[in-house]
């Protein structure tokens, strides 16, 4: 426990300090070379747009914290849980963050330039895909997200983490469906279709 607990600390504040350069750098490039944003908040004061500001809001928070913990020690302010708090668990915790983290780079990979965050309104819409990992799965990029988000909460086991997960898995599924809502209404019977044959999540 002496040499995991600070490996696993300086890889949490490593971990999401490259997650948000690597989101950001990926939004750039692609908004270079295509002129648009692939990040979409929906109309204010809607579904989507609340769940973006959520995850926001905690995407800040997670980093601040994993950060600040490299440095200080304030998990007596995160409620940590002193029975899950043991080395076995705190590897789990990042080896499915690299997982998750794996996961999401293939996924966004795979769909290329047809990758969006957030539901795209713009007449020229992307490739329906239906191919490949979205064989098995509607969602698989969400799962993989909250892979990351169980994760996380393994790697620091507390009640900050917990609320953090909870949070995150609630704004998930709700956003999953509303972005369902807008792919059938964009894409009619040839999304109907794929959704009556593939699952949402498993």
């Amino acid at each position: 426990m002496e040499f995991i607990e600070p490996l696993v600390r300086h890889f949490l504040g490593i971990f999401f300090l490259m997650i948000g350069l690597q989101f950001a750098s990926r939004a750039l490039g692609l908004y270079q070379r295509m002129r648009f944003s692939h990040i979409n908040y929906g109309e204010r004061g809607s579904a989507p747009w609340w769940h973006r500001q959520i995850f926001n809001v905690f995407r800040a928070l997670i980093l601040s914290v994993c950060v600040v913990r490299v440095f200080a020690d304030i998990d007596g302010w995160l409620g940590v849980f002193g029975a899950l708090y043991q080395w076995p668990v705190l590897l789990l915790g990042m080896l499915l963050l690299l997982v998750s983290f794996t996961s999401v780079n293939y996924l966004q990979a795979y769909m290329h330039e047809d990758w969006r965050s957030g539901i795209d309104h713009r007449e020229d819409h992307p490739k329906l895909l239906t191919s490949g990992p979205f064989a098995r799965s509607r969602n698989p990029l969400f799962i993989s997200v909250m892979t990351g988000q169980f994760g996380f909460f393994l790697a620091l086991p507390s009640v900050f983490s917990l609320v953090c997960l909870i949070a995150g898995v609630l704004v998930i599924t709700r956003q999953a469906r509303e972005e369902e809502k807008a792919l059938s209404s964009t894409y009619g019977a040839p999304y109907d279709e794929y959704r009556a044959r593939v699952p949402r999540w498993f």
